[in-house]
């Protein structure tokens, strides 16, 4: 059995019926937390407002379907969209009833955001890679003068300790020049450090 599609003319006689259940509005008041207690009175004067509203919001609809190119008698949603967003009065509708977007669309704005965002985690990878990136020609950063100094023997480690021995001097002595391997030097340095440090006498 197909559809009844006929528009339904507004009455134009008062007849004190609702064309919409009154019970049905009740329902929907009472699920309204602000409000305490609603009278039979106040539930009439709700419904036939509310069907007074419906009625200004799908002529505006159907003003706009009309108003295309191809001209349409049934009410489409994007009829309503743009009543809404096209008449001051029904303003307060328009984040209920947004306008549609294709989905081409928002593919496209999707793709650009997410290539902006996939661009500053490339940025920000690439300054953290400058950051760490190693001394040109595959030298090695040294952090500060003095650890070199302490590589290549050129650093008084007596004077450090408090011994007031010269370490490099002692190396020299020795027959060790400055060519030597730093790890033998330092380890040297640590034997002789450990050696000068005995018991301190006190004083009675």
């Amino acid at each position: 059995m197909p559809y009844n599609t006929s528009a339904i003319p507004p009455r134009k006689d008062v007849t004190g019926q609702t064309q919409l259940p009154l019970s049905r509005v009740k329902k929907i008041i009472a699920q309204d937390q602000d409000v305490g207690i609603c009278s039979n009175n106040a539930a009439f004067a709700i419904t036939v407002a509310t069907e007074l509203f419906i009625q200004h919001l799908a002529t505006k609809a159907l003003d706009q379907a009309k108003a295309e190119r191809k001209p349409r008698r049934n009410i489409q949603y994007k009829d309503i969209a743009s009543a809404v967003h096209g008449h001051d009065n029904l303003e307060f509708l328009e984040d209920l009833v947004p306008k549609t977007v294709k989905f081409k669309d928002i593919k496209s704005t999707a793709a650009a955001t997410r290539a902006t965002l996939r661009g500053e985690r490339l940025s920000d990878q690439a300054e953290d890679q400058e950051t760490r990136a190693p001394a040109p020609n595959g030298t090695k950063k040294h952090k500060s003068s003095a650890s070199r100094s302490s590589l290549n023997g050129s650093v008084n480690i007596g004077s450090i300790l408090g011994n007031g021995t010269d370490t490099k001097s002692q190396g020299q002595s020795d027959g060790d020049d400055g060519s030597a391997d730093p790890n033998d030097q330092l380890q040297l340095e640590m034997r002789q450090a450990s050696g000068n440090d005995g018991d301190v006498e006190m004083a009675d």
